[in-house]
């Protein structure tokens, strides 16, 4: 690449930024009429980008590249992603800078990109995607430029531009508001291990699989994904997900795969769930799926049906679970501590530490956890509860207490059933 040696300086008179470069005796002239200094960086970007001798061809259109770089996403990436850059580039990329070639592409446009999509939501001419009113969550607008970035990468790696865009999320995004399980709800998932079923109270097997999760703010798919041979002594090593297509991956981000010790509440519920397992008469191996759980959408069908039955409303999704942990432990930890026990990324509102600092410290996070999810329902440590044997499940010994008995008089309630002061 050739060195420009000069600036481009706003021209007053043209209302615009011009940089003068010159290349084997040749003499070009680039512009931007963006103003303040982005529009002075771009455009030194495409000065640089005729300078430099190994850019490719600057006339391809942005959505033919666009579309180049999905292909090699798919390469590496699994379907649900691929699927994400699809949607975000129909929705509220291409339908602004798509016909334009890359070599015209300016950061103006792909934050132009961002701000129409914050008014307008859907920018596709052929609406595929319910409207609303409200502009665009903050989070929808993050991944937009995320997307963004990740195509401009590619395109500077492949030489087809020097553009690297600073995006900024209108002010005044919202922020998503997700709901939690309030302190009532959070004791009766504690205290009721049973579902109807044709109009009849069974032990819902899945209940371990609910405690753990707002016990860990584990993600749905890293759940399903969890193997028995992942947990060693009181470490859960998470190493894959099952996404929504019910493809293994692993996880969403670089922080996805990770390593914590587990709160009283998260270990009674694992302990209960390998004495099911056996009940049950299924082999533990290495890789035998802890919560036998198929797919997403089964945990997800059943765990409404769980909130339906036992008068948990509004009803929450398995992912506002995580919500509910993250929102018990803020008072309890740091945020870096938490980014680490959650797995969230360095761009997500979480604030980072590096990984070593939690080393030698999970025991006491895990002891921060119980306390909080203590304090989150009003409990004290349950007292052990007389024990009687079950009908169902080969003969699983589990346990009640009178008040068990009357919220399910139909069938027995099985594994440990705690029940928290109000």
């Amino acid at each position: 690449m050739k060195k420009r040696t000069g600036t481009a300086t706003w021209r007053e008179a043209e209302g615009r930024w011009r940089i003068k470069v010159q290349k084997n005796g040749t003499q070009k002239c680039f512009y931007s009429n963006t103003p303040g200094r982005t529009g002075q960086r771009e455009a030194n970007a495409k000065a640089d980008a005729w300078l430099d001798d190994s850019i490719r061809d600057g006339r391809k259109k942005v959505s033919a590249l666009y579309d180049e770089w999905v292909e090699d996403v798919a390469l590496s990436a699994g379907t649900s992603y691929v699927m994400q850059c699809r949607k975000y580039g129909d929705y509220y990329i291409l339908p602004v800078v798509g016909n334009l070639r890359i070599e015209e592409l300016t950061e103006g446009d792909l934050q132009k990109a961002i701000d129409m999509s914050y008014k307008k939501r859907c920018l596709a001419k052929r609406k595929v995607m319910k409207t609303s009113d409200k502009p665009l969550s903050k989070k929808t607008l993050m991944t937009i430029r995320s997307t963004s970035n990740s195509f401009l990468r590619w395109c500077r790696r492949n030489k087809y531009t020097t553009l690297n865009p600073e995006l900024s999320i209108p002010k005044g995004a919202r922020t998503g508001k997700r709901k939690i399980l309030q302190p009532n709800a959070l004791r009766i998932l504690f205290s009721v291990d049973t579902r109807l079923w044709h109009t009849k109270r069974i032990f819902d097997d899945y209940i371990y699989a609910y405690r753990f999760s707002v016990s860990t703010g584990v993600r749905p798919g890293e759940l399903v994904g969890l193997w028995y041979g992942d947990i060693k002594g009181n470490t859960v090593n998470l190493r894959r997900s099952i996404n929504t297509l019910d493809e293994e991956t692993t996880g969403k981000n670089e922080n996805s795969v990770r390593s914590f010790d587990m709160c009283q509440q998260a270990r009674e519920a694992y302990e209960a769930q390998v004495q099911l397992l056996k009940a049950q008469g299924v082999q533990l191996n290495y890789n035998t799926p802890l919560f036998q759980i198929p797919c997403q959408r089964s945990l997800a069908r059943r765990w409404e049906k769980y909130q339906d039955t036992n008068g948990i409303s509004p009803r929450i999704t398995l992912y506002e679970l995580r919500h509910t942990f993250v929102s018990m432990e803020a008072g309890q930890l740091t945020e870096g501590q938490l980014k680490l026990l959650v797995g969230h990324s360095k761009n997500m509102d979480t604030f980072g530490v590096y990984q070593h600092e939690m080393q030698g410290q999970r025991a006491e996070l895990a002891d921060a956890t119980t306390e909080a999810i203590k304090k989150a329902h009003g409990s004290s440590r349950p007292q052990p509860q007389t024990v009687r044997a079950g009908r169902a499940l080969g003969g699983q010994i589990g346990t009640s207490t009178q008040k068990a008995t009357q919220l399910a008089p139909d069938g027995p309630t099985f594994g440990p059933t705690y029940f928290c002061k109000k």
